[in-house]
């Protein structure tokens, strides 16, 4: 089994699109910063909100949020990956993902891009695809054909009431098997996260639902220094 050493929750910089769709992979890194007890700050060299976590294995852990926009994230997971010595395989990103529907969430190694800008760039950045993805349910914004501004529009707005109850829903099955997650047993972290528990029968009471070692069903508040991004805007980069 392989630790994973690094995992990068991607999305865009700043207050205005801190609660939309497309950071829903922040989301996810900021939660699990709060159940493990990690301190994010800003580390300029990497550009971004970096933090280590504590655990019982030794192993050199961290967490981070990349301060670029969205199509820039690659250089914030090379520069870290590059400075920590990190192999891809050590590499965890959760990002938000619309061909799944919100409260959806899903763990692969690999794969392609399926369009997505960021996972584009951190590929072209590390030279391969062999990293890990949690892929968070976002839902598409409607069937058929879709020009790339309509769905930018959709992923940079705001998930619906009904939506983001899902979605967080979703963050804290993902927290919940962090465990297995940090152990390197990601097969064990698929099978729990992937199996769907049975609907009651009629007239059945339903089963109690365990309480996630770690998780809450609440939404963060924005890293302190996430704000940041809001003065740091490139040349050549974009929020989707």
């Amino acid at each position: 089994m392989t630790p994973l050493r690094l995992i990068v929750g991607i999305g865009n910089p700043g207050s205005e699109y801190h609660a939309t769709r497309h950071n829903a992979g922040a989301w996810f890194v900021e939660r699990l910063a709060q159940a493990t007890g990690a301190s994010l700050g800003m580390q300029v060299k990497f550009q971004a909100i970096v933090g280590s976590v504590r655990s019982s294995d030794r192993v050199d852990r961290r967490l981070a949020l990349p301060q670029t926009f969205m199509n820039r994230s690659g250089l914030a997971v090379s520069a870290l990956a590059r400075f920590y010595r990190i192999a891809p395989e050590e590499i965890l990103i959760a990002h938000d993902e619309l061909d799944l529907k919100p409260g959806a969430v899903k763990l692969k190694q690999g794969g392609g891009n399926a369009g997505h800008n960021g996972l584009k760039d951190i590929v072209a950045s590390l030279g391969t695809p062999a990293f890990w993805r949690l892929r968070i349910g976002i839902g598409h914004p409607r069937e058929g054909e879709l020009s790339e501004q309509e769905v930018a529009d959709y992923v940079l707005h705001r998930p619906r009431l009904e939506e983001q109850q899902a979605i967080d829903e979703a963050i804290v099955r993902a927290l919940a098997v962090w465990p297995s997650l940090e152990a390197g047993d990601t097969e064990r972290a698929m099978h729990e996260l992937h199996t769907v528990p049975k609907a009651p029968k009629a007239g059945e009471a339903g089963p109690t639902q365990p309480t996630a070692a770690i998780g809450t069903d609440k939404q963060p508040p924005p890293a302190s220094s996430q704000d940041s991004g809001d003065k740091a805007k490139e040349k050549g980069s974009k929020a989707t």
